[in-house]
């Protein structure tokens, strides 16, 4: 089953991404000497699951936009709530977010190589990257070094 990933919306998620990028001065080699297969390796899960699974590139895309959305692209999508906390994969927006084992998957993956050197926040990244190319879409250097978000907001 195949699917096409709206131009626009590519579009609008590169602009919001691309100006919080350029705040943090971010870097297409980032992890060049420290871990330089790290792009390998999320393409490598993401392809996996992919193949299994055509929905997974749908769902890794809309949960890099909820991400950004909120509190800037720090994966902080990816936190679980705690006692007395809901983080944002509960909030009401997001309830539906799925394919979070991909992200989970790579991180693993790249602790075994490169432990505690990735942010979850790249590895998001790289993957939204990763489905978009694997969909027929455009290809582009992910602008790297991002910091992992600690907290959240669920609304």
């Amino acid at each position: 089953m195949a699917f096409q990933i709206n131009t626009s919306l590519i579009l609008a998620l590169l602009t919001v991404v691309g100006i919080r990028e350029i705040e943090a001065a971010l870097d297409v080699n980032f992890y060049t000497k420290t871990c330089p297969q790290v792009e390998k390796i999320v393409s490598d899960a993401v392809s996996k699951a992919v193949k299994n699974d055509p929905r997974v590139s749908p769902r890794i895309l809309r949960m890099f936009f909820h991400d950004c959305f909120i509190r800037g692209c720090d994966a902080s999508v990816l936190l679980d709530s705690t006692a007395g906390n809901t983080a944002e994969k509960d909030g009401p927006p997001n309830i539906s977010l799925a394919a979070f084992y991909v992200i989970d998957n790579a991180k693993r993956q790249l602790e075994k190589s490169c432990p505690q050197i990735v942010s979850c926040a790249d590895i998001l990244a790289i993957a939204a990257r990763d489905v978009v190319v694997l969909a027929g879409g455009p290809n582009w250097g992910v602008l790297k070094g991002r910091k992992d978000g600690r907290d959240f907001e669920s609304e």
